[in-house]
């Protein structure tokens, strides 16, 4: 036998233990990633072995380049040689990302994540002492000199608040915290679209329990839209199949299916054995077919309306995203809004005619991008047409697609453009800025938050503050202060923002077991 071929053949087993060390540590990080402290012990062990495989690669590379590859070999000699550089990289990659990990799971902060939390620390601090100085000075300016300084100022304010900012972004995605984000949102966004598409999908539509829900209310298609979502959200927590009756819908007569794709494949019929109209969960219990009104008529109200997320996800949705309300929302307009394949294109060229690009707001330098055929068609005289649905469609999805979105919340289309923007980035709950309102849900629940620090009123427009009291929020003042009630006191005023922090209520929706195994088996 040829001495380079006896070596190449062991280098070939070799890789051979490579490819199968890789695919198990892929594999071990997934199935133990919800047990940190095994995890931890694990890729210790790991990592030793991937050291001396580190060493073996070393020794192979040299072999690899003092081997004779005789005529006509030398293809399959560079073959070999690529492979094991591909492989070689693959492990680096995975040495990264095991120290990433461990760093999350066991061993603490990572020293980057350290480095910018003192950054963010000393900038609040010096922050601080800049307004305390030029407060302090503003106020012995000269008058005639007081606007000009102030303007400075608030300049000079802005550029610091800018870099505590990118800190604070940087710091989000330091040690591998920005890749464990975009996979978390993946994973949760993935088993909520598996549940609806299990739920709307049932194996005997004549056999199903379903909800009908009828798109077309006295109102524009912002607010159509949450109406279905609203719809969607009793369906879902019922475990009732949506059905949506939108023929002859006041924008295109054809229905919603041929814009969007259809929100089910299986069951569109409402037909059933009972047919009643909605008196509550309880009370429906044996009624196939339940029609669901406007939620404004809606009685008795069910646990199931924003701003209420489902128990079981609730753990996950706190530590991934600021705002969970918003983010359960946006699950549902994801899953209604799927585009068909002519509005796809139109959305392909328009966001070419546009030269619509990222940054899309850009400072201090701007310019405006519009398509005047589609605020025309937005006129009262042309609303309810197909023309205008494409054109409010078209403005709802470039404005999701900004990398900040300012607009009016008091606004249906502004709303839903921040509702799509939560599906499109792990969090994007911090991407506004809205001229007027909060966000809110036509038809919500109460909005409440909790009181984490006292606070003593200093006019007759504060109320007081103390640890632990709710506060029904009626809105933002979008200068440090808040308006709600102290529902302990009774008392309605103003109160400082940064003094609260949100309610988040939970409700026990249905898990859906059958279409989580169906999703795991997928994936496997």
């Amino acid at each position: 036998m040829r001495p380079w071929a006896g070596s190449w053949r062991w280098i070939t087993l070799v890789l051979l233990a490579w490819g199968t060390l890789l695919f198990y540590i892929g594999g071990h990080l997934v199935r133990d990633s919800e047990h940190p402290e095994r995890s931890s012990r694990e890729l210790s062990k790991i990592l030793a072995k991937l050291e001396r495989l580190k060493q073996q690669n070393e020794d192979l590379r040299r072999m690899a380049e003092s081997l004779r590859i005789p005529d006509g070999q030398a293809e399959a000699g560079s073959l070999a040689a690529g492979k094991l550089r591909s492989l070689e990289d693959q492990l680096t990659r995975a040495k990264q990302k095991i120290y990433s990990f461990q760093k999350l799971t066991g061993d603490g902060p990572g020293p980057t994540q350290e480095e910018l939390r003192r950054r963010v620390e000393n900038g609040v601090k010096e922050f601080w002492y800049f307004v305390r100085s030029e407060v302090k000075k503003l106020a012995n300016a000269e008058p005639s000199e007081r606007q000009k300084y102030a303007d400075t100022l608030l300049q000079d304010l802005g550029h610091q608040e800018r870099s505590i900012m990118t800190d604070l972004y940087y710091l989000s995605q330091a040690d591998g915290v920005g890749e464990w984000r975009v996979k978390e949102a993946k994973d949760l966004s993935d088993l909520v679209q598996n549940r609806i598409t299990y739920l709307q999908n049932p194996p005997d539509c004549s056999k199903a329990r379903k909800l009908v829900c009828n798109i077309n209310k006295g109102c524009g298609y912002g607010c159509q839209l949450h109406h279905v979502v609203y719809c969607f959200m009793i369906a879902y927590g019922t475990q009732r199949t949506l059905i949506l009756e939108s023929h002859n819908w006041r924008y295109a007569p054809g229905g919603w299916e041929t814009v969007f794709l259809p929100v089910s494949n299986t069951c569109t019929d409402r037909s059933g054995a009972t047919t009643g109209h909605w008196s509550g969960e309880a009370h429906d219990k044996d009624v196939q077919v339940v029609e669901l009104p406007i939620v404004d008529s809606l009685h008795p109200r069910p646990p199931y309306l924003p701003l209420a997320i489902p128990e079981d996800l609730a753990p996950r949705l706190h530590r991934l995203h600021g705002d969970p309300s918003v983010w359960w929302v946006s699950q549902f307009v994801k899953y209604l809004v799927r585009p068909q394949a002519w509005l796809e294109k139109e959305i392909q060229q328009t966001t070419a005619k546009l030269g619509f690009k990222h940054p899309i707001i850009g400072y201090p330098e701007y310019e405006f991008i519009s398509d005047n055929s589609i605020s025309w068609s937005a006129g009262l005289h042309n609303r309810y047409t197909e023309n205008s649905l494409r054109g409010v469609i078209l403005d709802i999805h470039f404005l999701s697609q900004t990398d900040f979105l300012v607009c009016t919340f008091s606004s249906q289309v502004c709303r839903v453009a921040y509702e799509i923007m939560q599906t499109l980035h792990p969090d994007a709950s911090s991407f506004f800025y809205s001229l007027d309102d909060i966000y809110y849900f036509g038809g919500q629940n109460a909005h409440n938050q909790i009181a984490i620090y006292p606070h003593q009123p200093r006019n007759s427009e504060d109320i007081p503050l103390e640890p632990g009291d709710v506060i029904g929020v009626a809105g933002n003042h979008w200068d440090g202060y808040s308006k709600g009630i102290n529902r302990k006191l009774g008392r309605t005023g103003l109160y400082p923002s940064y003094k609260v922090k949100e309610k988040i209520e939970t409700v026990k929706y249905p898990m859906y077991p059958e279409a989580d195994k169906l999703l795991n088996s997928q994936k496997k």
